[in-house]
């Protein structure tokens, strides 16, 4: 950590280099080394490594989650106590200022995505941290035993899966109790979590875009903070009709079972969630085969 503090500071003193600097934080490290090191760089983060202290203690025993969330905390406070100090002083020193972040190794482990994303939401909450990275374990030797075997490919879809869950979480107001909880603790692999959630909730819907809020705007499948907000500042001029919604951004094959414009009826009704969820992903892998030549191999 001494080395890596004395790199970021000739960095910032003596090459004069202003752009960004991402440090990771040593476990372990003193409090004096991370709150030198913070005042040179952008972004400070620190491993979590396995998303529980329990399996964490199955591919490394001698590490702990306190030694992560320990420092964590004193560059929160650090964080917090310069905001204080702003109130009072003009010119304050730059400490951290694109916040923390962690990663977790996914699959390696039997952590279901509940506890996974219970986790982040609580590191998200505890520590403010900008982001929370989800990475697909990835087996390199199959021979040794004290390695996690996991016997399958690396599970890419789920490490997808879990970003867009991360996603609803930080910007489109959705509780971690809606999307997973104790009696549903594994994401849909097939759908993203947004539609899973709307398929579940079905009470919620229709959405009629020329009366609903932003907020319930957002939580259409198929439609974005943008696409939302360039409906709300559309619908000033005129109720809005599917041709003009069409041209907005948003994925109407989606969004259409979930909203009512001006001209269309009400849809939901008129199909059971799982009618709709066949319709969906049926639309959605036709419109990817379409796009890839036949001798050219899909990820999925």
């Amino acid at each position: 950590m001494e080395r890596l503090m004395r790199i970021v500071k000739k960095l910032r003193q003596e090459e004069r280099y202003n752009g960004y600097i991402h440090l990771k934080t040593i476990p372990g490290a003193s409090e004096e080394l991370i709150k030198e090191a913070g005042l040179y760089v952008d972004r400070m983060s620190i491993n979590l490594e396995m998303p529980t202290e329990k399996g964490l203690k199955m591919v490394a025993p001698e590490k702990d989650h306190d030694s992560v969330r320990k420092p964590l905390a004193f560059v929160q406070e650090q964080i917090d106590e310069l905001k204080t100090e702003s109130q009072l002083i003009r010119r304050k020193p730059l400490f951290v200022p694109a916040g923390q972040s962690t990663q977790m190794v996914i699959g390696a482990t039997p952590e279901n995505d509940f506890e996974i994303m219970n986790v982040a939401n609580e590191f998200y909450e505890k520590y403010q941290l900008k982001r929370v990275y989800y990475s697909g374990y990835i087996p390199i030797n199959s021979e040794n035993s004290l390695l996690p075997q996991i016997g399958s490919p690396p599970p890419l879809i789920r490490e997808n899966r879990l970003y867009q869950t991360d996603w609803l979480l930080r910007f489109y107001d959705f509780k971690l109790d809606e999307i997973l909880n104790p009696g549903f603790t594994n994401l849909d692999m097939d759908i993203d979590p947004k539609l899973g959630w709307a398929l579940r909730n079905p009470h919620f819907f229709p959405v009629d875009i020329n009366k609903a809020t932003f907020q319930e705007m957002i939580r259409i499948p198929g439609v974005g903070r943008k696409s939302a907000m360039k409906m709300i500042q559309a619908r000033k001029f005129g109720r809005l009709h599917e041709y003009q919604v069409r041209k907005m951004g948003i994925s109407f094959n989606r969004a259409k079972f979930f909203m009512t414009c001006a001209d269309t009826p009400t849809r939901l009704g008129e199909l059971a969630p799982m009618r709709i969820k066949s319709l969906i992903t049926s639309a959605s892998k036709s419109k990817y085969k379409s796009t890839i030549p036949s001798n050219q191999l899909s990820l999925f």
